[in-house]
């Protein structure tokens, strides 16, 4: 996110990085280092091994995201505003990676430590519709998605932490409403391709064959449209790429794939973020003495969270472990930069924008994370439907983006 007067830029790390490389952050590199030893110590010993590998896949998840400076909220705008495909392109690669990965193992049924493996497979129906329009429309505002958030908050954004403090809200927001959408208004029930198709063999096929059909349509709106090059990215030479700078694209993509396979493997679900916001929000709301209880939300099986310690819950510490890894790369790339002035129109886009996630979100069965990425690579139908509605709240959302002061690409810039 950019402020025309450019006092401070808020977009995610990977699109205010430029130049050569500073030097490492020793001290920030110290805390993020020490940070996340107490807190690998506290899940390994008080939650068990498969929880504290759980964490560490989140470490890795920061770290990739970081490298890759992984965009969704940029790969939707560009791609609206001026027809540049290539970050949807990439999505597609991670989405065919990830799908071919995931088929075996839901195919499987198990996993490691005993896990019952299961996609995130969810109900079609208005609530994923409009819920998936309003994330397209607050990530725009917001400055990062859900995974962007919270690698962006790790790399030293301050902003960004209001885009968060909206997150929670929101989810709190959608939590609270969640019988209403689920429950009385219209929807269909979960669309498995692997149940369309005969099993996860054919919907592998016609998954990739969906996934190649986007990406060849993205290179015809580019032809026609003409858009401008990505901006390039910093980066070392040799082996400390690995550790400082820019991986390519595609590299990240493979990495995230790899890394949402493992979390599959692991803990038996794909990778998710934004329920911990709901779970943190909800369990702040009960401590003020709001029945939360009562919430449609938390009934079943999710009641025992309101109950257990934070660090009992797989995408609360896997989310922790986002932001140190991130921290700890952005240290190590001499990038972390705390930001001291926040324009009050970014602050007012940030929080506006994370509430409408976290809204959006909570009703859609999921972020750019779980129902996007997650969602389809599950072969679930909601995880194209949202998708395709997001992509349209990004229409609105970057027309919206220049009432804060926020920057759009146009057709005449040297660079996305």
């Amino acid at each position: 996110m950019e402020h025309t007067e450019r006092p401070v830029r808020t977009e995610s790390i990977g699109e205010r990085i430029s130049g050569s490389l500073p030097e490492p952050r020793v001290g920030v590199a110290a805390v993020a280092f020490g940070a996340m030893a107490l807190l690998g110590y506290a899940v390994f010993s008080g939650h068990g091994v498969r929880q504290g590998v759980l964490y560490l896949i989140g470490v890795l998840f920061g770290v990739a995201l970081y490298h890759a400076r992984f965009g969704f909220t940029s790969a939707f705008r560009q791609l609206v505003a001026v027809g540049q495909g290539a970050g949807l392109r990439v999505h597609m690669l991670m989405l065919a990676a990830a799908s071919a990965i995931f088929a075996p193992i839901l195919a499987a049924g198990s996993g490691l430590f005993g896990a019952q493996v299961e996609g995130n497979v969810a109900p079609l129906g208005l609530s994923v519709v409009l819920g998936a329009f309003l994330f397209g429309v607050g990530m725009q505002l917001g400055g990062a998605c859900a995974s962007g958030t919270l690698y962006s908050v790790g790399g030293g954004q301050s902003a960004i932490l209001l885009t968060l403090l909206g997150f929670v809200g929101g989810s709190v927001l959608g939590a609270w409403h969640w019988g209403f959408w689920t429950q009385e208004m219209p929807g269909l029930p979960p669309v498995s391709l692997a149940e369309v198709f005969g099993g996860y063999g054919g919907a592998l096929v016609v998954q990739l064959a969906i996934i190649g059909l986007i990406a060849a349509a993205t290179i015809v709106v580019s032809r026609r449209r003409r858009p401008p090059g990505l901006a390039p990215r910093p980066s070392a030479r040799g082996l400390a790429r690995v550790v400082r700078g820019s991986w390519p694209l595609w590299a990240g993509a493979l990495v995230l794939a790899a890394l949402n396979g493992a979390t599959l493997l692991v803990g038996g679900r794909p990778w998710g973020i934004t329920s911990a916001f709901a779970l943190w929000g909800s369990k702040m709301a009960a401590a003020l003495g709001v029945d939360v209880g009562s919430w449609t939300y938390w009934s079943g099986e999710r009641a025992a969270s309101l109950e257990a310690p934070v660090l009992a819950d797989v995408t609360s510490v896997m989310d922790f472990g986002i932001v140190l890894g991130a921290m700890a790369a952005a240290a190590l790339g001499g990038t972390f930069v705390l930001h001291r002035r926040i324009p009050p129109k970014t602050i007012a886009a940030a929080l506006i924008g994370g509430v409408l996630m976290g809204y959006g979100a909570r009703i859609a069965y999921g972020c750019n994370i779980g129902a996007y990425f997650s969602g389809v690579a599950s072969f679930s139908l909601h995880g194209w439907l949202w998708a395709a509605m997001a992509l349209f709240g990004t229409y609105l959302g970057i027309r919206l983006r220049p009432l804060f002061g926020l920057s759009v690409p146009k057709p005449g810039d040297s660079s996305c």
